[in-house]
């Protein structure tokens, strides 16, 4: 049988060869891997700086960028579903997000989880109550905006994967030049000040490289989804690995082939969101690597500890 979303045959009779021939597939599988690496790497930052729930942030607040680019771009004549127009409109609304919960603690007695917490409904409900308005609006092209919450990866086209890819490099160049700074932000913000780096552009240039590898994948993976690849791959490499530079390529790798492991189950089981099944990929690469890791996984820590019991009572 075929699926009558991406035509590819899908189930017991699905030949693996008409997944590399069939453009719908080269397209998601394309998308979704550079949107595993580039979230999987750069998330590394924000999971050592000990703010992976920045990436909620982020994912939950890009709805409201989406809605609002899209009326403002509508409004111009301009193609609201583009994914650059919605690219640009998430990152600028999620760093107004992410900015928001650095700017609330400083000002007032309100603690970063709650303050986290505070911006997240605000943006998230004010980005739900824009889809209402636009659906009740007489804007173009306005039918399926809900699918920026959970992704579709069988409809990202040429256009799409262009402007993730400039997206992307934009990021990984970004973070190469301050690549020095930015490690020294997350083991010792302290002494980064001592040496004259400002604390709050440290933290301006993390939020901009986190927000800019997440909104990559708002139409992919979905903008709930999308803080799962932003955290369970830097999470699972973590425990292979103590070197930065080792740990960002790992995270990257893992987030992409989370990507390829998810795509081709979702296209083999048939009628299975491709977003949801990368994220389950991914969450299993992590537990593994918590379990089995060697020197820092679970099972090895109790069997020391029992082996050092054994000792000491002995």
């Amino acid at each position: 049988r075929r699926d009558g979303e991406t035509g590819l045959r899908v189930g017991d009779d699905m030949n693996p060869a008409e997944l590399l021939t069939n453009h719908t597939y080269r397209m998601m599988l394309l998308g979704t891997v550079i949107i595993g690496f580039t979230t999987g790497a750069i998330g590394t930052f924000a999971y050592l700086r000990k703010r992976t729930l920045l990436a909620d942030v982020v994912s939950h607040s890009s709805i409201g960028g989406v809605m609002l680019a899209f009326i403002i771009a509508a409004s111009f004549g301009i193609d609201g579903r583009s994914n650059w127009v919605l690219i640009l409109g998430s990152a600028a609304i999620s760093l107004l997000a992410v900015q928001l919960v650095d700017w609330l603690p400083r000002v007032s007695v309100t603690k970063v989880d709650a303050a986290m917490a505070i911006v997240l409904a605000l943006f998230f409900g004010g980005g739900m109550v824009l889809h209402r308005v636009i659906l009740a609006g007489p804007y173009p092209s306005k039918g399926g905006l809900a699918e920026y919450l959970f992704g579709n990866a069988s409809h990202l086209t040429v256009e799409d994967i262009v402007s993730s890819i400039v997206v992307a490099g934009a990021t990984f160049l970004l973070a190469a030049i301050a690549f020095k700074e930015l490690k020294l932000s997350c083991f010792d913000p302290e002494y980064a000040a001592t040496l004259g780096f400002s604390s709050r552009l440290l933290s301006m240039l993390l939020n901009a490289v986190v927000v800019l590898s997440i909104v990559i994948g708002l139409k992919a993976v979905g903008l709930v989804l999308m803080v799962a690849l932003a955290i369970a791959p830097p999470i699972a490499a973590r425990q292979w690995t103590t070197r930065v530079g080792s740990m960002l390529l790992l995270s990257g790798l893992i987030g992409a082939v989370s990507a390829v492991i998810g795509s081709w189950l979702a296209v083999s089981i048939g009628r299975v969101p491709t977003g949801p099944m990368i994220v389950l990929v991914v969450t299993v690469f992590a537990f593994v690597s918590i379990l089995f890791a060697p020197k820092r996984s679970i099972l090895l820590v109790a069997l020391a500890r029992h082996r050092h019991r054994k000792e000491v009572t002995a």
